[in-house]
């Protein structure tokens, strides 16, 4: 394990030179020439924020030095793959200022579920920005920009050419929220009857978006939410629902379930859609590693939040939030970052730190999380 362990870094370290070396710059020649994501807070690059300004605290602290729209001390996933490709960080869709859509757009918005939520964002914090009303507004997106091109109309320095569309990656990182929202109230076994209905929703996605012109897409699968300090101090167990790392066994056997049965549709819909490329990336395999092992990737802590309240072992409050101020008991409290988040997996207790993030890009660039095997760095030359 150790040795796989090191090979991996240091192959990882070969890609990000590669990256620092190239992928910044502007004549590069990519594959692709635009992104689409799709997702919930994991690859929110602001939209949340832009539909509700509220973004203050820690947040960002890493790499923007301020509150970035993003769920993280820094970057996320979705912009180490875009900078990889030599392309800027994606614009929120619902962003109406400052931004650029010419190399894609990011309709993820934190919270967000795959199905539709049967409850508001004032009651239960779910997003009313669904999957199904991410596709709906992809497909106004190139309606606006089709019928742009047609017409000559001002603003087309902002959006990409028509042609853009069946050249573009299209991202999915999404369902956590539909695992995790009702985990602590049905239990794990109640949550499992419903995950085959969140992931045909995501095939049937896939499906919308290649008959109007995508061919390829790429589909993270769900993280190792039982080693999450949020799910730890949220959900009822017994040291005998521990396995030896401290993470929650029958939360990430849920999860492995969804994730063995993901691939496998993943796996029926590229047999389904002419001149596709649908790839499953096993993510999965790489935040679990690094909650497991840590140390392996020069990190010291696992299942301990950086930004939270509470000390050993989580770090992590229920009642207060990474940010947030208020009264426990008698005295007043506040959730406060760590001054080294490049120590630590967990940023908030719920989303991953921005070193997380980056070690989960290079496997996800080098190939080596990628079913069946597809090399985004080998897509892209100076």
């Amino acid at each position: 394990m150790a040795s796989d362990i090191n090979r991996r870094r240091s192959f990882s370290l070969l890609v990000l030179i590669i990256v620092m070396l190239y992928g910044h710059k502007g004549d590069s020649k990519c594959d692709f020439e635009a992104i689409f994501n799709f997702g919930d807070s994991n690859s929110d690059t602001g939209g949340f924020w832009a539909a509700f300004p509220a973004q203050s605290g820690p947040w960002g602290m890493t790499y923007f030095k301020k509150p970035a729209g993003r769920a993280s001390d820094g970057r996320l996933i979705i912009d180490f793959l875009a900078k990889s490709l030599g392309m800027p960080f994606l614009s929120p869709y619902l962003q109406s200022i400052g931004s650029d859509f010419r190399h894609g757009a990011n309709f993820a918005t934190l919270a967000s579920t795959v199905l539709l939520p049967n409850t508001s964002l004032f009651v239960s914090g779910i997003s009313p920005f669904s999957l199904a009303i991410q596709l709906n507004q992809m497909k106004q997106f190139k309606v606006n920009v089709d019928e742009s091109h047609s017409l000559d109309r001002p603003g087309l320095k902002i959006l990409p050419s028509k042609i853009v569309f069946g050249k573009s990656l299209y991202t999915f990182y999404i369902g956590q929220n539909d695992f995790t929202s009702n985990l602590a109230s049905i239990g794990v076994e109640r949550v499992k009857l419903y995950l085959p209905q969140v992931i045909g929703q995501i095939a049937g996605t896939i499906k919308e978006i290649y008959g109007i012109g995508g061919r390829t897409f790429l589909v993270l699968n769900l993280a190792p939410v039982g080693c999450y300090p949020a799910i730890l101090t949220g959900y009822t167990h017994t040291d005998a629902d521990l396995d030896k790392y401290g993470c929650l066994i029958p939360v990430n056997k849920a999860v492995k379930y969804y994730n063995t049965l993901l691939n496998k549709t993943l796996s029926q819909t590229r047999t389904e859609l002419k001149n596709a490329t649908v790839i499953y990336l096993d993510t999965h395999k790489i935040l679990l590693d690094l909650f497991q092992h840590p140390k392996s990737y020069g990190m010291k802590h696992g299942i301990k939040a950086c930004c939270g309240y509470g000390g050993r072992p989580y770090n992590f409050n229920q009642k207060l939030f990474c940010g947030n101020t208020k009264v426990i008991g008698n005295f007043s409290a506040t959730a406060k970052a760590c001054r080294d988040p490049h120590n630590y997996v967990s940023w908030d207790g719920i989303h991953a730190t921005e070193a997380a993030n980056h070690h989960i890009s290079m496997a996800i660039l080098d190939g080596s999380i990628s079913y069946p095997p597809f090399i985004l760095n080998n897509l892209c030359s100076p």
